[in-house]
């Protein structure tokens, strides 16, 4: 066997143009399983890579590497499912909804929702715990609220990425900025430039639009009936609260996020038993196969009804094929070496902060990951800023609006396929409605050729 060559530019724009295309052409013109494509992906990218010289023993190893690196995220998946389904067992989601209809009218739900998602997340720093819990209610007090479902879930994303880019305490925004070598503060002060106007457009968008769905919302006759039946399916008290004030104060104490989650399971499996009539088997089994509602409102039914270990495993295993593919494709060098190659024709400072966003979002698309994107991303482009003299903390910026953004708009990304798994919704559905996800990058793309907030080293 032949020592392992990197590809050329030619190659590697074939190789991950063909990724590219197997999953689009699937997924829009064929109506293919996303599995499916991904795994005629990995073949596909196999191939490429054993031209190069790589051994089936190398490829497997750049597989297991792939999926090593995202076992965090895996963890994950399995807590969410176990907390939806504990939330649900307690009341606690049931009481939100009951409570939530009251208080929110749909003309002012989602500004008002977005603000909500937008604190939790900034607050904990993470935008998965915040969808899994208080977007999960969110869903079904939109639904309840004769909302479109796509819609919120838009709402629910861009608030809690909003979070997710911006908190302190945010995995991905120390990434970011250690990634670039730039200090933390100066990177989230460096991303106000972009992010609090396109906060302001987001605020505006979700308001006219709420303003529009307005004379839609159910009547109130069909809000009394969604409240009668949450009344007789669970005991709706302030104590069933208690389980999301759990979790709410342990991030708050920088408490890890598993044990933040496992600490709100348990309180709220300790109501189900105490408060909802719940038996200790009952309460077990659902944090595995998920809550089965039977209130006699079959909508009501539909928001109920999810949660469990089992409704991640579609999520699962979606992501471990996509972290195997990004495992081979970083190995073999196919997205390093198409960067390289163009970074040689960048010569303005608008140009290469364009480069940086787009390659955020093809990183996204070929290793599945963010944090692998804004690390990738983080080694590709530090010279080239130094040359143009930029500040580390432009590409910091960058990194966060390319990647952090758009990891949760495609689907076989591992925060696009846990959205999918907590929300039940797909990120081809939500996407066009999330609007701070995609003004983001591109404002911050229009002020760079506008020479606005780009700052140089002295």
């Amino acid at each position: 066997m032949k020592d392992p060559q990197d590809p050329h530019f030619l190659q590697s724009a074939i190789c991950f143009g063909g990724v590219i295309t197997i999953v689009i052409a699937g997924l829009l013109w064929l109506e293919v399983s996303l599995h499916s494509l991904l795994l005629i992906a990995i073949v596909w990218v196999a191939v490429h890579s054993a031209i190069l010289g790589l051994s089936f023993q190398a490829i497997k190893a750049a597989m297991i590497a792939g999926i090593h690196r995202g076992l965090g995220a895996i963890f994950i998946f399995f807590l969410i499912g176990v907390l939806i389904a504990a939330l649900i067992e307690s009341g606690t989601i049931g009481a939100l909804i009951y409570y939530g209809v009251d208080l929110l009218h749909p003309a002012i739900f989602l500004p008002a929702g977005l603000v909500l998602c937008s604190i939790m997340s900034l607050a904990t720093g993470t935008a998965w715990g915040t969808i899994g819990t208080i977007g999960v209610v969110l869903m079904g007090l939109g639904g309840a609220l004769g909302m479109p479902l796509p819609l919120v879930a838009g709402m629910v994303v861009s608030g809690a990425s909003f979070g997710d880019k911006m908190s302190p305490v945010s995995d991905t925004t120390n990434l970011a900025a250690m990634s670039a070598d730039t200090d933390l503060y100066s990177h989230i002060r460096s991303m106000l430039y972009t992010t609090f106007p396109t906060y302001i457009i987001c605020l505006v968008i979700f308001a006219l639009v709420g303003l529009s769905y307005s004379g839609q919302a159910a009547s109130e006759q069909e809000l009394l009936s969604l409240k009668h039946h949450l009344a007789i399916e669970f005991a709706i008290g302030p104590l069933t609260l208690l389980p999301l004030i759990v979790l709410l104060a342990l991030s708050l104490k920088r408490v890890p996020a598993e044990i933040s989650m496992l600490g709100s399971v348990a309180t709220a499996a300790v109501l189900a038993i105490a408060m909802q009539d719940r038996t200790v088997a009952e309460v077990l089994n659902s944090l595995q196969g998920g809550y089965f509602a039977d209130t006699g409102l079959e909508r009501l039914d539909e928001l109920l009804s999810r949660g469990g270990i089992q409704s991640m495993m579609w999520t699962m295993s979606l992501a471990l094929l996509a972290l195997s593919l990004g495992g081979i494709l970083d190995r073999a060098g196919f997205v390093r070496v198409l960067l390289s190659g163009l970074l040689v024709r960048i010569r303005r400072a608008a140009s290469l902060m364009t480069t940086t966003i787009a390659a955020g979002v093809v990183a996204n698309m070929s290793m599945g990951e963010a944090y692998l994107s804004i690390i990738f991303g983080g080694q590709i482009f530090k010279d080239a800023y130094t040359q143009q003299k930029l500040e580390n903390h432009m590409l910091s910026r960058c990194l966060e609006e390319g990647a952090t953004l758009s990891t949760s708009l495609i689907p076989w990304t591992t925060s696009g396929a846990f959205i999918t798994g907590a929300l039940a919704i797909s990120p081809l559905e939500y996407a066009p409605w999330t609007f701070f996800n995609t003004i983001n990058p591109l404002l911050s793309i229009a002020l760079a050729y506008l020479g606005f907030g780009i700052f140089r080293k002295q």
